[in-house]
């Protein structure tokens, strides 16, 4: 949990922020030392199946940047630009740090801020998208810390979350900027071609992403809306008229089960047979760097173009964009706006694409059990 924990926030911000009294930002996590790699990846996948041989081979990522997720250093950082844009706003609500799977760990996080007074809690998640994953698991680990916590004695604590934000104006504005300064570092080259990159999913997870009496696939279609979006907005900007398409990284799954496709990797290796010289990449699956950017991206697509004869563009994540930044802090001002009661007119950047904070029942489901999940209607 941040220092700042248990500081009384001023009036202005108890208005506009009001009626909760912290704000949490909720991410996966990564470990920070080489002794913490292979408990984090067992916790990651645990009731899979997967044994430790395998799980060895995805440590070796970690240990061989010293057994340091970049991940931990870009959330002090969001916090810290967090802390700043409210400061400037004058909200001066206590601002909370917890993960799902490395310190510090949710249940102990909501714990210690239980501990000084704090009963309820909005929270921040640094995944924008809708589908099991990347939404409904960290509601379900919301819900456990909460059941975890009332059977310790620790009860009347609520938590909310903003709704998934990858259509809001913030990322959108964000990854706008930084295509567009990318693109145009390579603009009079030929031969550019831009991929947006994700983290791929089963897809079975896909096709149930989304509220559970809707089509699904809301987790594809939000990146697809993301990235015309922004190589509109880039193309425009510069006078261009790059094509882009949607690529995946980071398949974790066994090969019997499908995983959304076509690979980064597999597909720069298309692109140059097709006649492309540049690839920029843009991971706009993440709003900070980790794991499945350094390795996935900097590291083995990187390697992959080498050998191919390509030139990479990495777009850096959006994490430490000021425009994002303020974005998440409009976001938790909505949100605080709806708890009261009052009219809100949630803003998008992505027509057709605004999700709400409440999620319906079934909404992205998890396929392998029922499980409790917070700021759900079910």
């Amino acid at each position: 949990m941040t220092t700042d924990a248990g500081a009384a926030p001023a009036s202005r911000g108890h208005d506009l922020l009001s009626p909760y009294d912290a704000v949490l930002l909720l991410s996966f996590g990564g470990p920070q030392s080489p002794d913490e790699v292979m408990p984090f990846l067992r916790r990651v996948t645990a009731g899979r199946g997967i044994p430790d041989a395998r799980l060895e081979t995805v440590a070796a990522h970690y240990l061989d940047r010293g057994g340091v997720s970049p991940i931990s250093a870009e959330n002090r950082a969001l916090l810290d630009l967090l802390r700043a844009e409210l400061d400037r706003r004058e909200l001066a609500v206590p601002l909370l740090w917890g993960n799902r799977n490395a310190a510090p760990f949710l249940p102990d996080t909501l714990r210690e801020a239980h501990a000084v007074g704090v009963r309820r809690v909005l929270t921040l998640l640094t995944s924008a998208y809708s589908s099991y994953s990347s939404c409904r698991q960290y509601r379900e680990d919301l819900a456990a810390a909460l059941a975890g916590l009332a059977e310790e004695g620790a009860t009347g604590l609520v938590v909310d979350k903003v709704r998934p934000y990858a259509g809001h104006p913030g990322l959108v504005g964000a990854t706008s900027r930084l295509v567009t300064e990318a693109l145009g570092s390579v603009a009079g080259r030929s031969g550019v071609r831009l991929l947006f990159v994700t983290h791929s999913v089963p897809v079975a997870m896909d096709d149930t992403s989304g509220p559970g009496d809707g089509e699904g696939n809301l987790y594809v279609d939000q990146h697809l809306r993301l990235a015309s979006a922004v190589t509109a907005a880039a193309n425009l900007a510069l006078g261009l008229d790059v094509g882009h398409e949607l690529v995946f990284c980071s398949r974790s799954g066994p090969p019997h089960q499908p995983w959304l496709e076509p690979d980064v990797n597999d597909r720069l290796a298309e692109i140059a047979a097709e006649g492309a010289e540049v690839a920029v990449l843009v991971p706009i699956g993440f709003v900070s760097d980790h794991m499945e950017v350094v390795q996935d991206l900097d590291t083995e697509a990187a390697a992959t173009a080498r050998g191919l004869g390509l030139d990479v563009v990495r777009v850096p994540t959006v994490g430490r964009d000021p425009g994002f930044v303020a974005g998440l802090v409009d976001l938790l001002l909505e949100r605080a706006a709806e708890a009261r009661g009052e009219p809100v007119d949630l803003a998008s950047a992505l027509p057709g694409d605004v999700r709400p904070s409440v999620c319906a029942p079934g909404c992205c489901p998890n396929l392998r059990a029922a499980l409790p999940a917070l700021c759900g209607q079910e």
